[in-house]
């Protein structure tokens, strides 16, 4: 099978990927799984992959009978993993920790040969060119899928051996960075969802009080907000003083309607769910570009999505441009007076409201199942004086503050990482001008 590949430096060459790896060793995982076991074998899924690793989070497993029959996609560590049906072209190297998994139909694994870093070649397969030359091949009739005739044959660069670890060296450090803004900002967000919980589900500070203790990381103003006892209400037991209430007392819903048709040259910052999914990076686009009616966001806005509650979607569009819009498939709620939107965003976040928000779902397949946007106005919760809602914004603030920082390095980052990556693996750049411009880069995005 021929490729219209790109001339490679002297000294470099294309090699298929097959004559990269072990004899026999590019093929396919479990065809029929069966059933979800308790304590069975875990295999890798599609839906497992996340942002060229991963996860264990959702893992299922199989009957040990069914997988024994697959012996030779059993992982060991150091394989490269490559989704070929459905969401095709994710790469994660499998690290020791999936030591003993399998993967399914849907996920080819690769054991690369002793002298090859399995590292390059996921460098290589998440390269534009291979994705293009593996996507232009794919078989759309049904559902899209990666031949293996097709990814064996796939040319693979291969640059001399120290070029290969220095450039893998390279792009990790920049993965590396990102991976840590991502797993600080998770650990940002837990830190305030954790004080909403306290403070406004669990009712930590005011059963501290009621047992004469004193509440637990706050000074004594902040304390004294609480209330040392409880009272019946609607919604059983609530600090003294609060009343139970809904949604619409601290939040009002945003309705208007924009068409950026009307508008072909201006710029529009989009808040789509495709943006939202890749990394909550919203799109600067021209309003020619997009096709539809959209919501126009004020300057103090959540966002919800009303689309499959099942797979929560808040975002909070800490600052944003005057020409922002929002999806219809995202309901956009304001705070009201005394309210924030900070408050606003870690109710919507937390695990009780959504599921209040799946018993309100219509239609009967997750893909088509929809919020009726006048019933999140409708859930309970427990309103507490405005003087603690206004102390609890101003913990949570600064750290979103800082989370919408992170997210900014982060993406300014995965830019250049991407932008690299190609001219990289296909010697177009020279190593030391571009060591030197990410070492720079990575000194500023801490």
């Amino acid at each position: 099978m021929s490729f219209d590949l790109p001339t490679l430096p002297q000294g470099w060459s294309y090699v298929p990927l097959e004559q990269l790896a072990q004899k026999n060793s590019v093929t396919y995982g479990v065809v029929q799984p069966g059933t979800h076991v308790e304590h069975g074998v875990p295999i890798v899924r599609v839906n497992n992959f996340k942002e060229g690793r991963v996860e264990l989070s959702d893992l299922m497993r199989i009957d040990p009978e069914i997988e024994k029959k697959y012996g030779r996609t059993r992982l060991q560590g150091g394989e490269v993993l490559l989704t070929v049906v459905g969401s095709v072209g994710q790469v994660a190297v499998v690290s020791e920790a999936h030591k003993g998994f399998n993967v399914a139909r849907a996920v080819a694994v690769i054991h690369p040969q002793q002298q090859v870093d399995p590292n390059w070649l996921a460098l290589c397969l998440r390269s534009p060119l291979s994705q293009h030359l593996l996507g232009s091949r794919a078989n759309t009739t049904v559902q899209t899928t990666i031949n293996l005739k097709d990814l064996r044959a796939l040319p693979v660069p291969m640059a001399p051996e120290y070029e290969r670890g220095k450039i893998i060296e390279l792009i990790g450090s920049l993965d590396d960075r990102i991976t840590l803004l991502r797993e600080t900002n998770a650990t940002l967000e837990a830190i305030a969802q954790a004080l909403f919980k306290s403070w406004f589900v669990d009712f930590d500070p005011v059963r501290a009080k009621a047992e004469g203790l004193e509440p637990e990381g706050m000074d004594a103003a902040t304390a004294a907000l609480f209330p040392d006892s409880f009272e019946e209400s609607e919604l059983g037991l609530v600090p003294m003083g609060w009343k139970a209430g809904c949604v619409a007392d601290i939040a009002v819903q945003k309705k208007g309607s924009v068409n950026p048709l009307a508008s072909p040259n201006e710029w529009f910052e989009h808040y789509s769910l495709p943006a939202f999914d890749s990394g909550q990076s919203p799109v600067l686009e021209h309003g020619e570009s997009i096709k539809s009616n959209k919501t126009p966001l004020p300057e103090e806005v959540v966002l919800l999505s009303k689309l499959n509650p099942h797979i929560l979607r808040v975002w909070l569009p800490v600052k944003h441009g005057k020409n922002a819009v929002c999806s219809t498939e995202f309901l956009a709620y304001s705070p009201k007076a005394g309210g924030s939107k900070e408050l606003i965003y870690c109710l919507f976040s937390s695990a009780e409201f959504q599921q209040q928000l799946c018993q309100l779902v219509t239609g009967t397949s997750n893909s088509h199942q929809r919020v009726k946007p006048g019933q999140v106005l409708k859930l309970r919760l427990a309103i507490a004086d405005d003087s603690l809602f206004i102390a609890f914004a101003d913990i949570a603030s600064p750290i979103f503050e800082r989370v919408y920082a992170n997210r900014l390095k982060a993406k300014t980052l995965t830019q250049l990482r991407d932008a690299l990556l190609p001219r990289l693996i296909s010697g177009q750049l020279r190593l030391p001008e571009t060591e030197a411009s990410v070492e720079n880069m990575l000194s500023v995005a801490v």
